[in-house]
């Protein structure tokens, strides 16, 4: 995925949109990085990287290493996610149903809150155990319309084709579907309630995703991710099951 800024969603707020850039960036490699790998990688002038991270720094939601010259999240950010997790209960009602999911199919399920048309994020995630499995990472960020879930965000957000088709020509896949063809993936998700992704996105990989409604649009949804040979034939259970789990659970979240 793109790891720069996204210079569309900036112009509001450059500043905020740069440091949120540079806490991602740190999360997603791990180790340590110093100032010129930062910038390169965001694509900013050193400078004004240097000017963010000592920002970061004096609010302790990135760590400095004096000896190494590199950068690092710090407690901070713990603090944040903690206060969020307290609030936030579509995890703790999701888990259970991702656990079931991910045992019963042999699929990794996940739990991903929506941004509108910007982005997607991973916020719960349950594993089958097996030896082959894919998976990513909690907090891992994706465009909004990729895949199966980016097929529920277009089919009940309720927005104009108009919006849809610019970001729609930004994604990559591994086996692109034409805009028409997509179109007609969004009309059978509207029509049943769940979306699938046959090895559009990940060669090889079915994605199945269902809404989770709060507020008369989806809020979130529900995922499972395997092997597309694997899944062929529980696949119209698995889309029922899945759907069932996401219905329960809008019920909860508005209740």
């Amino acid at each position: 995925m793109k790891s720069g800024i996204d210079t569309a969603n900036t112009s509001k707020a450059p500043a905020i949109a740069r440091a949120a850039a540079v806490l991602r960036l740190l999360g997603k490699h791990g180790a340590p990085l110093g100032v010129q790998a930062i910038a390169r990688e965001l694509g900013l002038v050193p400078s004004t990287c240097l000017y963010v991270l000592r920002a970061l720094v004096t609010e302790d939601l990135v760590a400095f290493d004096a000896d190494t010259k590199r950068y690092s999240l710090d407690a901070g950010v713990l603090t944040l996610a903690r206060a969020w997790l307290r609030k936030d209960q579509f995890n703790d009602l999701a888990q259970p149903a991702l656990d079931r999911i991910a045992r019963e199919f042999g699929t990794t399920a996940m739990g991903v809150q929506v941004f509108g048309l910007d982005h997607i994020i991973v916020t719960a995630m349950s594993q089958s155990g097996q030896n082959f499995q894919l998976s990513t990472q909690v907090g891992s960020r994706f465009p909004a319309l990729v895949s199966a879930t980016g097929r529920c965000i277009a089919a009940f957000g309720g927005y104009p084709q108009s919006e849809l088709k610019p970001r729609f020509d930004q994604l990559r896949w591994d086996e692109p579907p034409s805009w028409e063809d997509w179109l007609a993936q969004v009309d059978d998700a509207r029509v049943s309630g769940v979306a699938v992704d046959a090895g559009h996105y990940l060669s090889g990989v079915t994605v199945v995703a269902a809404p989770v409604w709060k507020g008369g649009r989806p809020s979130h949804a529900l995922v499972a991710i395997g092997i597309g040979a694997a899944l062929r034939i529980e696949l119209p259970r698995l889309k029922e099951v899945l759907k069932a789990a996401a219905s329960a659970l809008s019920g909860q979240i508005a209740a």
